[in-house]
Formats: C-alpha cells, sequence, structure tokens
C-alpha cells in the first residue's frame, strides 16, 4: 500500500520559517516526482513546488520562488520543503503528492497518482 505522510505543520509568524516532510513509501519506483500543492480556504488547490527523484530537477509556483526551496533524501524516500519569509497568504493544508508517471505537467493535480492527508500551515500576520 502505497503511503504519504506530510508533517511539520503548524502555527508561525510572518517572516518566520517552517520544514515540511512527507514521507513516501510502498512503491518501487526510482524514477517518480514529490510534488507539493497547497489550498487555502475558499481557495482552489495550487502547486507549490515539485522534485524528481532521477534527476533531482525542482520546480516551484511564481508565488514562492526565492522562498521556498526542496529538498529530498532518495534513500528514505522524503521530500522536505523549506519554507522562509512565510506570509499570510501561504496559510493552507499542504499536500504531498506522488506522480509515479510524469506524463502531466509538474503542478497538475489531475495527473498525481497517491496523495497524503495534507498539514495545516497558518502564518499569523
Amino acid at each position: 500500500e502505497v503511503r504519504l505522510v506530510e508533517s511539520g505543520g503548524g502555527l508561525v509568524q510572518a517572516g518566520g520559517s517552517l520544514r515540511l516532510s512527507c514521507a513516501a513509501s510502498g512503491f518501487t519506483s526510482d524514477d517518480y516526482a514529490i510534488v507539493w500543492f497547497r489550498q487555502a480556504p475558499g481557495k482552489d488547490i495550487e502547486g507549490v513546488s515539485c522534485i524528481v527523484s532521477s534527476d533531482g530537477s525542482t520546480y516551484y509556483a511564481d508565488s514562492v520562488k526565492g522562498r521556498f526551496t526542496i529538498s529530498s533524501d532518495n534513500a528514505k524516500n522524503a521530500v522536505y520543503p523549506k519554507m522562509n519569509s512565510l506570509e499570510p497568504e501561504d496559510t493552507a493544508v499542504y499536500y504531498c503528492a506522488l506522480d509515479l508517471t510524469q506524463e502531466e505537467g509538474w503542478d497538475e493535480e489531475g495527473g498525481m497518482d497517491y496523495w497524503g492527508k495534507g498539514t495545516l500551515v497558518t502564518v499569523s500576520s
């Protein structure tokens, strides 16, 4: 059974930092992408960042470029987005998703094969 478990969410003041984690298990592919999405209250889900296991390629939404970085530990199938200079607009539930086929755009939620349950990030002003 494929499982994705997010952790690291919480309450932080504007300007602060958080590091999330996504632990993936139950699959054997060595060529996959882990994508982070977020959904703010009343808004559509948004692709935030992505890392590809095979070559370490990373992708970021324009809204987080320069503030968020994503890294991975392939031996653990774990991904760690580091979020700096957080803004109240970053408040959302953050989900990690597993893309085993990488046939669609990195931020296409319909292209994901498995999802975690999410972790809440709240940024206070």
